[in-house]
């Protein structure tokens, strides 16, 4: 899929989820989760975009995605610290 595609279906999903929330707690809460889990993906699709140039790659998928979103920059810098390091 193209990138502008994919930028453009999670945005349009947390648009969504902003604007219509959810009307009981669980699934306010699942809703949360799952915005900073999208944030989380996001982080990770444009650090990898800028740090294609310094041949830094941190793979996206669940947990990482989970990482950056719940954590936000420390966390992301903590999987960049972590990819270049320990890997």
């Amino acid at each position: 899929m193209e990138p502008i595609l994919v930028i453009s279906i999670l945005g349009g999903l947390i648009v969504i989820l902003l604007l219509f929330g959810a009307p009981f707690k669980p699934a306010r809460f699942l809703g949360q989760a799952v915005i900073k889990v999208l944030i989380g993906a996001l982080f990770l699709f444009f650090l990898n975009v800028a740090g294609n140039q310094f041949g830094l790659h941190v793979p996206i998928n669940f947990a990482t995605s989970a990482v950056s979103g719940f954590l936000g920059i420390p966390g992301l810098v903590a999987l960049v610290a972590i990819q270049q390091w320990v890997l």
